[in-house]
């Protein structure tokens, strides 16, 4: 590539497209920053095929082999967390995806134009699996619905009597585990904010999972101890474990899955779960298959302390320079209240 002469002109266009491939794949665009000059269409064109072929290529390689006689197709994976979002396969928040507004209501919309690149990926998209439902408000499924039906009215699958206009939407989830969060709400409110309460879900078809996957592909030594753990697991959420007084229980941990309380008890369980973490720091999935779960945001603190300071080398501050997306109606939302979430 010695002899390759490319002017400045191109130079400038290449880094900005470079930007710009940057820039959607956070869905953003040099078009929202004001002043700021935009590659060439003929640039442009190529990147939003490419979010296309990306989705297509992935689904090519990894789904359809796990399919069989499947043809292929772009499968979305969305959750409602950033964590459960890393454990799927290409997988993305709900927000990110879909554009939903942080504050909703049963009035609110994606923030998906008609004919945009993401509105053409989730066209051609042959199925949508979203976990955890049970976590999420009914106006975020709502306001998709409303979405979908503007985005494939021009579609030949389009289906106007068809919830999310004849998409296939998966939703999963176990209404035993955490439901969302309604700040100073009561039972009844936060029933009412459930996917169930919503008029989408007549047209769901519940199926129940009746075998433990993760079991089933394990080979592990203590693959029984496993399955009494996860009997045990079903049996709390079901009510039945525990002593039950006056609608609240008493459940008693076994002593083998306790920490014992002591001054190394975090060191212990650090150690328990991030196994071997400094001869493992540059495998791929060692991060992404453990995690720690935490009640409050200052044991998050604690624990990242804790393995931050095992870590070699110097420990580096960046900066961030944080945004609120435009809403419909200029909505005041101060930055402070990120740091809050």
């Amino acid at each position: 590539m010695e002899d390759l002469m490319v002017s400045e002109v191109q130079i400038k266009d290449i880094a900005l497209a470079k930007i710009e491939d940057l820039l959607q794949s956070n869905g953003k665009s040099l078009k929202e920053y004001c002043g700021m000059p935009y590659p060439s269409e003929n640039l442009v064109s190529i990147l939003e095929d490419r979010i296309i072929m990306e989705e297509l290529n992935f689904d090519v390689n990894a789904v359809a082999s796990e399919l069989g006689g499947s043809k292929g197709g772009i499968i979305l994976n969305v959750a409602l967390s950033g964590t459960v979002a890393l454990m799927l396969p290409n997988g993305r928040t709900t927000h990110s995806r879909f554009k939903i507004h942080l504050t909703i209501n049963e009035d609110s919309l994606c923030s998906i134009k008609q004919g945009s690149p993401l509105a053409r990926l989730i066209s051609k998209a042959k199925l949508i699996i979203w976990d955890e439902a049970p976590m999420i408000s009914k106006y975020c499924y709502e306001a998709l619905d409303k979405c979908l039906s503007d985005i494939l009215r021009c579609s030949d699958s389009y289906n106007a009597h068809l919830p999310f206009g004849g998409k296939v939407v998966v939703l999963g989830g176990d209404f035993r585990q955490i439901l969302l969060v309604i700040p100073r709400g009561s039972r009844q409110d936060i029933i009412q904010s459930s996917i169930n309460s919503s008029y989408l879900w007549h047209n769901c078809k519940v199926l129940k999972l009746t075998k433990n996957m993760r079991l089933s592909l394990r080979e592990n030594n203590n693959i029984q101890e496993l399955r009494n753990f996860a009997e045990w697991l079903l049996k709390i959420g079901d009510g039945l474990a525990g002593d039950t007084t006056d609608g609240e229980s008493i459940v008693h941990i076994p002593s083998d899955i306790l920490v014992k309380n002591t001054e190394t008890s975090l060191d212990d369980l650090i150690d328990f779960v991030y196994l071997d973490m400094l001869s493992n720091l540059s495998v791929e999935n060692y991060f992404k298959d453990r995690a720690i779960l935490a009640p409050t945001l200052d044991c998050v603190i604690d624990v990242y302390n804790k393995m931050a300071a095992g870590l070699p080398g110097q420990e580096r501050v960046y900066l961030s320079s944080d945004s609120v997306c435009a809403e419909e109606g200029n909505i005041e939302f101060e930055l402070d209240a990120f740091w809050r979430f």
